[in-house]
């Protein structure tokens, strides 16, 4: 679930609202709100809608999954953000400029420049930097970084890339990042449109993954950058699951990774989401029916059902009366 984005002129009265409105559908068993605390509510992240509902929730929760769902790591930042009026201001500026530390803005800097020597000395000077996150607040992802991952451009900041962001990224990879920036790093590289324009996009993922990034941790968010970005994955050894095959439009592989019972995984929703891409697949009866089937268990029978509709709307896509049918018996499951 995206972050929501506070307006320009946020009023922390009607926040404090929002979270008691939170609490108030929480103790209703509303299924938005199990959802919206289970996304934002750390406690929560595992639990299932039965589990969140027998919780006691205090108001000091709800006010933790707003501030969290506002991109704030705690309702203390989110309230010293909207009190302070020089903090409000930074989250139009690029992210570059909102960085504090300045050994860290350095690296930055020598990064967009595509310095690879003086990177490489800044880094040899203050080892410790390849490991060092900073913390951006507000926004919908990019919000804990490293350094590494700031050779994707994504988000974006400048629009391009230097032309040896290969060479730089393997100075930083030389310096020793973590494991989770790696496989973040990843992500981000197979999802942002700067690194596929300027044609690094697989010269970074080869890199990336040549130093032990993991191409399953990317290969479901490579699906929103593109399917050259996906084949590449594959070829360095990601797994073709349900929602891959989707997302390739290979029917077969798609069909193959089905239970034969059609008990249907909780893959299969963002397999079918996927599908919409591909209209001969949408027709495919069992994949369709064995999502529109799923359990509220799952927490996809609602999404299934609004999806199914939702393709149903458009004429020249064949076997609609089949879909709403599927669609009909998702909802009263």
């Amino acid at each position: 679930m995206p972050v929501r984005a506070l307006p320009p002129k946020p009023d922390l009265d009607h926040l404090k609202y929002q979270a008691k409105d939170l609490l108030r559908d929480h103790a209703r068993h509303n299924l938005g709100a199990a959802q919206r605390i289970r996304e934002f509510h750390p406690r929560f992240a595992s639990a299932t809608d039965a589990e969140i509902f027998a919780a006691h929730l205090k108001l000091s929760d709800a006010q933790l999954a707003i501030a969290r769902e506002s991109g704030f790591p705690s309702w203390a930042s989110l309230k010293r953000h909207i009190e302070d009026p020089a903090l409000s201001g930074q989250m139009n500026r690029p992210y570059h400029e909102r960085i504090k530390d300045d050994l860290f803005r350095r690296g930055v800097e020598l990064l967009d420049a595509g310095d690879v020597a003086g990177l490489r000395a800044h880094l040899l000077q203050h080892p410790n930097l390849a490991r060092q996150h900073i913390v951006f607040e507000g926004g919908n992802y990019f919000q804990n970084p490293t350094l590494l991952e700031f050779i994707a451009e994504n988000p974006i900041r400048h629009g391009t890339l230097p032309h040896n962001i290969a060479q730089v990224a393997r100075v930083i990879l030389d310096a020793g990042p973590e494991q989770s920036a790696l496989n973040e790093a990843l992500a981000l590289v197979v999802t942002g449109s700067v690194p596929r324009e300027c044609g690094v996009q697989v010269p970074l993922i080869d890199l990336l993954c040549d130093y032990g990034a993991h191409p399953d941790s990317a290969i479901h968010a490579a699906l929103q950058g593109g399917f050259e970005a996906v084949n590449a994955l594959i070829r360095r050894g990601a797994s073709m699951d349900l929602p891959v095959a989707a997302g390739l439009g290979r029917l077969e592989d798609a069909r193959r990774l089905l239970p034969a019972d059609c008990c249907p995984p909780p893959e299969a929703a963002t397999a079918i989401w996927r599908l919409r891409w591909h209209r001969s697949l949408v027709t495919s009866k069992s994949l369709v029916y064995c999502w529109a089937r799923a359990k509220t268990r799952t927490g996809i029978t609602r999404s299934a059902a609004t999806l199914i509709r939702h393709l149903c709307i458009r004429p020249r896509w064949p076997a609609i009366s089949k879909l709403s049918a599927y669609s009909s018996n998702a909802a009263q499951d």
